[in-house]
């Protein structure tokens, strides 16, 4: 398999205070980690460009884009655009890169340049609703990818799984009457962000789970409500919200995944991407904030992709 790995500096470059989890040093620890594995030699890595806005658009509203165009005034190191969230100088530029990220990967993938990708981008997405930024998320990057594969590429059905331990409101958001995507997730309930799923349905597979519940739990949750939708939604091409926050050393989450979960649900949707998809998967970074277990995490995750 050959497998990519997005990123740019510029997305390192956004950051909203020391003090706050979603920080610079989550790329960092990710790219030491693919190195101390000796896998990062076989990866192929490539930069990511700014996004077009015309594919933002197709997920966000002028407002929402206008949002995240604001700069902090002179002086002042961040704006704030929620409780948990704010921009400064850098901000709009790595939104850019990491959106861009996901539609030139969703591209190579499509173009057969490539088999799959990991996104290593920040900041994440899935919480960013159409109408606004939320939740450290500024642009939705996994549902401009989706986007564009839809209405750009011309497929006709692609699927977005999600594993971070929040759930994915902006992408639910985003997709909920959207018959050519199906997305399917588990995610601590109740937790952040405070929302119910909407209810189950042949293309919205959105479980909710305790606090404290572990892998076999999760994995038998995927044989039993994940892979029978995707199989009977045959998906065109996969995209993966990458969160890797529901570890169990993630004091962010409240779950009890390790790194032998994460590779384990990357090779079931492995074999539905080669089943129904032509093997195309896009995987983007979401959460994920103690940075020994992220780092540990995605190099599984990356192992997994790239059948090594």
């Amino acid at each position: 398999m050959t497998t990519a790995i997005y990123s740019h500096p510029d997305c390192q470059r956004h950051e909203m205070g020391q003090w706050h989890p979603e920080s610079p040093a989550r790329l960092q620890a990710i790219a030491d980690q693919l190195i101390n594995s000796h896998i990062d030699d076989l990866l192929q890595h490539r930069e990511a460009p700014l996004v077009d806005l015309a594919d933002v658009a197709r997920n966000h509203s002028p407002n929402a884009i206008a949002i995240v165009k604001t700069q902090p005034h002179e002086g002042d190191d961040y704006y704030p655009i929620d409780g948990d969230t704010s921009l400064n100088r850098h901000s709009w530029q790595a939104a850019l890169r990491a959106a861009g990220a996901a539609v030139a990967a969703t591209d190579a993938v499509i173009d057969g340049e490539i088999d799959n990708a990991f996104c290593a981008v920040r900041p994440p997405g899935h919480h960013a609703r159409p109408s606004a930024p939320m939740g450290f998320c500024l642009f939705n990057n996994v549902a401009i990818a989706a986007r564009h594969a839809l209405d750009a590429r011309g497929l006709k059905r692609v699927a977005i799984v999600d594993f971070d331990v929040h759930h994915g409101n902006g992408t639910e958001e985003a997709f909920r009457d959207e018959r050519r995507v199906l997305m399917a997730s588990f995610f601590q309930h109740p937790y952040y962000p405070y929302v119910d799923a909407l209810p189950i349905t042949p293309n919205r597979i959105n479980v909710p789970v305790p606090a404290y519940t572990k892998g076999d739990v999760v994995r038998q949750l995927v044989l039993d409500k994940w892979l029978p939708a995707l199989h009977a939604f045959k998906p065109e091409m996969l995209f993966i919200s990458a969160g890797f926050d529901a570890h169990r050393e993630d004091d962010l989450g409240g779950m009890g995944l390790v790194e032998a979960d994460y590779a384990w649900m990357t090779e079931q949707l492995m074999a539905v991407a080669k089943k129904h998809a032509k093997g195309r998967i896009v995987s983007c970074l979401e959460g994920g904030y103690n940075l020994s277990a992220l780092g540990r995490s995605v190099v599984a995750h990356v192992k997994a992709l790239a059948e090594i």
